[in-house]
């Protein structure tokens, strides 16, 4: 089993900049839509959270931008979770194309209530975010 939830991207023209590249901010885009999928396959129901009155948001996001994609390159999004604790849970999130990484991001997600009130993670969530995945 790999602890590693893999989400592939493929890379459309709008996603590209005037010199040909991926522009940088849809880098962080296609890390969201992956942590939604890892998310989503490890069993956790978001809507139901949020009907519930909690969310997931982001805290904080450390990144760096390794190496240019550009259109029609297939790019995999890595997600692993390192860390749990309290109310929030810590990812490392890689962006790979051709056996490179080329993005590279560290990603705090907290989870609130309604009024942006921090929530401690019972639990359930944390056997469901925490699970090995083997994913391709």
């Amino acid at each position: 089993m790999s602890d590693i939830h893999h989400f592939p991207i493929q890379v459309y023209y709008e996603d590209t900049d005037f010199s040909g590249h991926v522009y940088h901010a849809n880098y962080l885009k296609y890390c969201e839509r992956a942590r939604s999928g890892f998310l989503r396959d490890s069993g956790v129901n978001q809507t139901a959270m949020f009907a519930a009155g909690s969310a997931f948001v982001v805290r904080k996001i450390n990144c760096d931008f390794l190496s240019p994609t550009k259109f029609d390159d297939v790019l995999d999004v890595e997600t692993r979770v390192v860390n749990i604790s309290g109310a929030r849970f810590e990812l490392v999130q890689n962006i790979r194309s051709l056996d490179k990484t080329v993005f590279s991001a560290h990603v705090t997600v907290a989870i609130v209530d309604k009024s942006g009130r921090p929530q401690r993670i019972n639990e359930n969530l944390k056997l469901l975010v925490s699970a090995n995945f083997d994913h391709v």
